[in-house]
């Protein structure tokens, strides 16, 4: 990477009763956006509190923005503007209040973007809190976290319950708070789209793990669906990334990871023709991982032999991404 990194965690791990956050690695470097998808309760926002030090790992390092956490802990934070799906603003008090509270702490508040926001977001400084709908709540979380002109949004979630409209305004300034090429982007979020739209990387979390993180453009490039048939009922061939086989009939469809082209030549040699292959969106890809972790985790022989054994039986790896 030739920019310094905007985040860089090796090895954090976090026990609870629970769940267990297990030995996640993650960096990207400044001036982009790194994209955290995954099920409820993968870990994604334990994830991002531990980047804004609200929760301490039990072991592993963090740094961010080049500053060690959490040694570094005030010096960073006065640098990250952090919304969470789960914050509340003060109900009683107008959004002029707020807009006065965070600028009487930070020195880097920018009044006239402050006032940019409120008419592209269509926000009454003068109106309460307890007044808004949720879409205006989240507007204006998002306010006061970019007229502080932080170097890193941390954004937990920020898109969800919102309105098509309403969340492209939000997808939009996102996107402008990174015209500078030094501000970066660290959130999460269930939609797949928003994360296709506008990372530069992303992380698919499971079961407090990470499954894959990389570039976006390798991350979508490396997943097909190859579309079979099956004459003569032979097994498939034996091969590592084959994340999902599903049949009808002399009709077959295998979805597979880390795609290369001469793949296509181990369903011929078995005596398989390929009829098609196609692309995935990110939440077909999702939905992918999502159920070849859980094939993963139930498997009490590795991910590899049952997928194996499966293959070799020429029986379908029951799925729930959609043909």
């Amino acid at each position: 990477m030739s920019l310094p990194l905007a985040i860089e965690c090796k090895g954090l791990s976090k026990q609870y009763s629970h769940f267990n956050l297990q030995n996640v690695d993650l960096a990207f470097e400044q001036g982009s956006v790194m994209g955290l998808v995954g099920p409820n309760g993968a870990g994604k926002s334990t994830l991002l509190r531990m980047v804004m030090g609200l929760v301490t790992p039990d072991s592993g390092s963090i740094k961010v923005l080049g500053q060690s956490m959490p040694e570094a802990l005030v010096a960073a934070k006065r640098q990250i503007g952090f919304i969470a799906e789960d914050m509340r603003l003060y109900e009683s008090e107008t959004i002029q209040f707020h807009m006065e509270f965070v600028k009487s702490i930070f020195d880097t508040w920018d009044e006239a973007y402050a006032q940019t926001l409120l008419r592209r977001f269509e926000l009454n400084k003068d109106q309460k809190v307890k007044g808004m709908s949720h879409g205006q709540r989240i507007k204006s979380t998002l306010l006061l976290a970019l007229a502080r002109r932080p170097k890193l949004l941390v954004l937990d979630e920020p898109t969800t319950g919102l309105d098509p409209a309403i969340r492209k305004e939000v997808l939009d300034e996102m996107m402008n708070a990174l015209a500078d090429e030094t501000h970066s982007i660290l959130f999460s979020s269930h939609n797949t789209l928003d994360i296709e739209q506008i990372s530069d990387y992303i992380t698919f979390i499971y079961g407090g793990r990470v499954i894959e993180s990389r570039n976006k453009e390798d991350f979508m490039d490396g997943w097909r669906r190859l579309r079979l048939t099956n004459m003569n009922s032979n097994p498939l061939p034996d091969l590592p990334n084959i994340k999902e086989v599903q049949q009808s009939g002399r009709l077959c469809s295998v979805t597979v990871n880390n795609y290369v082209d001469s793949i296509l030549a181990e369903f011929t040699s078995a005596g398989l023709q390929v009829d098609a292959v196609e692309r995935l969106t990110l939440e077909e890809i999702f939905l992918g991982n999502v159920n070849s972790a859980k094939a993963m985790a139930n498997s009490t022989t590795g991910y590899s032999s049952e997928k194996n054994s499966s293959a070799n039986n020429n029986s379908a790896i029951n799925k729930e991404a959609a043909l």
